[in-house]
Parts: structure tokens; sequence; C-alpha cells
């Protein structure tokens, strides 16, 4: 029984590894190589640099200062579809380089700061999983 144990245990530790490594190299793909790189911009320029995506996000960190419900308006549901739809567009390894760019410029716009910003940055991470595309999550630098 106990060895029996120790090799389920090897098993889910080795599962667990072998899904880190995958999904480190999703995040980092784009990042490494510089063709891609560039194939990566040029598809978030074709996608308006993902202007849905900065409105959504720009929202939804001033949603909490609005003190608003969890429930989106038909306007942000809109909102989101778009972003959802311009993500989609872009190759899966270019999407978290997509929803950087988003934040980055609304970084730039300085119309955030605190908990907004802290707000916003949590959903863009989480935003391909909102839209129910891969990966699941991006790693944003703060």
């Amino acid at each position: 029984m106990a060895k029996l144990t120790i090799l389920v245990a090897a098993l889910v530790a080795l599962l667990a590894l072998a899904h880190a490594t995958s999904t480190t190299i999703t995040n980092t793909e784009a990042e490494d190589n510089p063709r891609q790189q560039q194939r990566c911009c040029q598809q978030i320029q074709r996608q308006q640099n993902l202007r849905d995506c900065q409105r959504y996000l720009q929202q939804q960190g001033k949603e909490y200062n609005d003190a608003m419900s969890n429930d989106q308006n038909p306007q942000q549901q809109q909102q989101l579809r778009q972003c959802c739809q311009q993500l989609k567009n872009l190759d899966e390894q270019c999407r978290c380089e997509g929803v950087k760019e988003a934040v980055r410029r609304q970084k730039e716009q300085g119309k955030m700061q605190g908990e907004e910003m802290r707000k916003m940055m949590q959903q863009a991470e989480n935003l391909p999983s909102t839209c129910n595309l891969s990966p699941q999550q991006c790693q944003i630098s703060k």
C-alpha cells in the first residue's frame, strides 16, 4: 500500500511539472523568438492594438470606484465580446503579448492608479480565460 501511495505521489508531481513547463513555454515563446515577436506586433496592430480590450479593461478598473454590481451592463458585454474577438484573431502565441500591449497603453494614459490599476491588471491576466481562449492566463509584470 505504501508503494502505491509513493507511486501515485510521484505521478502527480510529474504531471504538475509537465503542466508548469508547457505553460512557461507558451508564455515566453513570443518573447524569445524575434521573428515571432515581430509577427505578434503585426497581428496586434492589425487588431487595432486591441482597442476594445483597452476599453473593457479601463471600464473594469473604474468599476471598483463606481461600486457597481458584478453584473455587466450591455455596453460592457459588447466591449468584452469585441475584445474576445480581437484576441481570437491573434495566434495563440501572441495573445498574451496583445493583452500586455493593451495594459501598457492603459498605463500610458495615466488615468488609473492604486486599486483601479490593481483590478485592471487582475482582469487583464485572466482575459484569455474570460474569453475561453488559450493560454488561460497571461503573466503581466506590474
